[in-house]
C-alpha cells in the first residue's frame, strides 16, 4: 500500500514497456501514482494516463527550466488543463538556480503565477527547489502559498529547513537519494519532521534508488519506491508497513484521493483500530474527521454502522495485534452494546482491548458505565482535552453543555475505581494549557498524554 507522489511515466523512456512498468508497480503495492506535468505536453500526457488508469492522478505545471515560456496565453492554457477532474496539483513549479536554463526573473514570475493559479483552483503545489532555498521560501511567504500547501519535491534541505517548510503548511517528498546515504541528511529529515508531513516519490525515470542503480545509470520506475520506504523505515525505526500506511494516508489527504470503500478495521503501529460509528457527542474544532475522510490511507467515513459479527470477522485472531482499539471517526460508547460484545469476545480470545473515548459514556446512558467497560476492556484513553470547563466547552462544543467537563473527570475517576488503566489526553493546540491539564490528570490519578495538534 504505497503512493508514488511524483513520477513521469508519460515520457518516451517508457514507450517500449509502459504497461509492464505499471504492472510491476501494482505488484509491488503501489496503490496510486501522481504523474507530474512540467509543461503543456507533459501535462496532457499526465491527464491521458489518468483517463486510462483509475489509479493515476495528474498535475499541471511549468518547470523552472521552461519558465521562459510563461505568458498570459500559456497561463490560460495551463489553467484550462488544470480544470480536468484528474488534476490534483499545480506544478512542477519552483526555482532552479543550479542550471538556470531560464532566467531567474522568468523563473520567479512563473512560480508566482502558478502559486496564484493554485490558490484560484484550490489545489496544492508541487515545488522544485534547487540551489534556491531562501528564494523559494521568500516567494512562498510573499504569495501566501501556505493557503494551499503542497509538497517540496526531491527535498533539497536539512532538518532545520524541513521544519521551515512544514511550518508553512507543506509536505516533504523523499525519494531515491535517501538510499545513497542511510544516515545522512535525508535520514535526519525523515526522523525529525512530523510523520503526517512525509510522502514518498520516485521522480522516475530519474533518481534511481541505490539497490537498482547497478554499475551504470538505470532508469527508475515506480516499483522501486519500495526501496525508498525501506530506507525511511531504517532511518526512523518505523516498520515498513507503518511507513507505507502513514505515507499513503498523507498522500491521499494531500491530493484528495478517497479510498473506494470505508474501513471498519484499520491497522497501525501494531494495533488494530475499530471504526464502529461516525456519531459523536462532541464537535471538537481540531478533530481530523472535519478535515478529511482519510486517515493513514483508510476511508473512515462509514456507509453503515458495522454489527458485532462484522467486527469480529474483521479482527480475526486478536493476538496478532498489540491491542484492539475502539477508536475511528466517532465516539465508540455511543454503541455501547456492540462495544461490550466485541470487547468481551476479544478478551476471551486472549486479546487486549483499549477504548479511546471522549468520556461521555455515563452521560449518554445515564448510568455509571465504567464497571461494564471494565468487563470488556483493559484500558481507556479519555480525551480530557482541556484544563478547565470553560476551555473544554469552547473547543469541544459538547452536546451536554457546560457540565460535561466535570462528567468527563468523574468518568476518569470511576474508570480507575473499576480497575481500568486510564490515560487522560489533550491535543496540543494553542487554546490548551498543557501543564495545567497535566496537573488535572495527575490529581485524578490518571496517566497523561499529549496528542499532536
Amino acid at each position: 500500500m504505497l503512493v508514488d507522489t511524483h513520477l513521469h511515466l508519460d515520457l518516451k523512456d517508457y514507450d517500449q514497456d509502459r504497461e509492464a512498468v505499471i504492472e510491476r508497480a501494482r505488484a509491488a503495492g503501489v496503490r496510486f501514482m501522481v504523474n507530474i506535468g512540467f509543461d503543456l505536453k507533459t501535462t496532457r500526457g499526465s491527464i491521458a494516463l489518468a483517463e486510462r488508469y483509475e489509479f493515476f492522478r495528474a498535475s499541471a505545471g511549468l518547470h523552472p527550466h521552461e519558465a521562459k515560456l510563461w505568458n498570459h496565453k500559456f497561463e490560460a492554457e495551463l489553467e484550462g488543463l488544470a480544470g480536468h477532474p484528474s488534476v490534483v496539483a499545480i506544478g512542477e513549479t519552483g526555482l532552479d538556480f543550479y542550471r538556470n536554463l531560464s532566467p531567474k526573473g522568468d523563473q520567479i514570475r512563473a512560480f508566482r503565477g502558478q502559486i496564484r493559479m493554485a490558490k484560484r483552483l484550490g489545489l496544492p503545489l508541487v515545488i522544485h527547489n534547487r540551489d534556491a532555498l531562501d528564494d523559494v521560501l521568500t516567494v512562498i511567504d510573499e504569495e501566501e502559498a501556505g493557503e494551499v500547501g503542497g509538497v517540496m519535491h526531491c527535498f533539497p534541505g536539512d532538518a532545520e529547513y524541513a521544519r521551515e517548510v512544514v511550518d508553512r503548511g507543506f509536505h516533504i517528498g523523499i525519494g531515491g537519494p535517501i538510499t545513497l546515504e542511510r544516515n545522512g541528511r535525508l535520514a535526519e529529515v525523515a526522523r525529525t519532521i512530523p510523520r503526517m508531513r512525509l510522502v514518498l516519490e520516485t521522480d522516475a525515470p530519474w533518481l534511481t534508488p541505490q539497490p537498482h542503480k547497478g554499475k551504470g545509470r538505470r532508469r527508475n520506475e515506480p516499483a522501486f519506491i519500495v526501496s525508498v520506504a525501506e530506507a525511511i523505515a531504517a532511518a526512523t525505526g518505523m516498520s515498513y508497513d507503518d511507513v507505507a500506511r502513514q505515507t499513503t494516508g498523507n498522500a491521499m489527504r494531500l491530493y484528495g484521493i478517497k479510498p473506494p470503500r470505508p474501513s471498519i478495521a484499520y491497522e497501525m503501529w501494531g494495533n488494530l483500530y475499530l471504526n464502529i460509528t461516525n456519531r459523536c457527542t462532541n464537535k471538537c474544532e481540531f478533530c481530523i474527521r472535519y478535515q478529511t475522510d482519510v486517515l493513514w490511507g483508510y476511508n473512515l467515513r462509514l456507509d453503515h454502522e458495522p454489527t458485532a459479527q462484522e467486527l469480529l470477522e474483521a479482527i480475526g485472531d486478536p493476538t496478532h495485534y498489540k491491542e484492539i482499539v475502539f477508536c475511528g471517526y466517532g465516539e465508540p460508547t455511543v454503541r455501547l452494546d456492540v462495544l461490550l460484545e466485541v470487547g468481551r469476545a476479544v478478551r476471551e480470545a486472549g486479546g487486549r482491548v483499549r477504548v479511546n473515548t471522549n468520556g461521555h459514556a455515563s452521560l449518554i446512558w445515564n448510568r455509571n458505565v465504567a464497571p461494564e467497560l471494565a468487563e470488556a476492556a483493559d484500558a481507556v484513553s479519555v480525551s480530557l482535552n482541556a484544563e478547565s470547563a470553560a476551555v473544554y466547552e469552547q473547543i469541544c462544543k459538547p452536546a451536554y453543555g457546560s457540565d460535561t467537563y466535570d462528567h468527563v473527570k468523574a468518568f476518569i475517576r470511576e474508570s480507575l475505581k473499576a480497575g481500568l488503566e486510564v490515560t487522560a489526553s489533550v491535543v496540543n493546540v494553542p487554546e490548551v494549557d498543557i501543564e495545567a491539564s497535566r496537573k488535572v490528570a495527575t490529581e485524578l490519578g490518571a496517566s497523561f498524554r499529549v496528542r499532536g495538534g
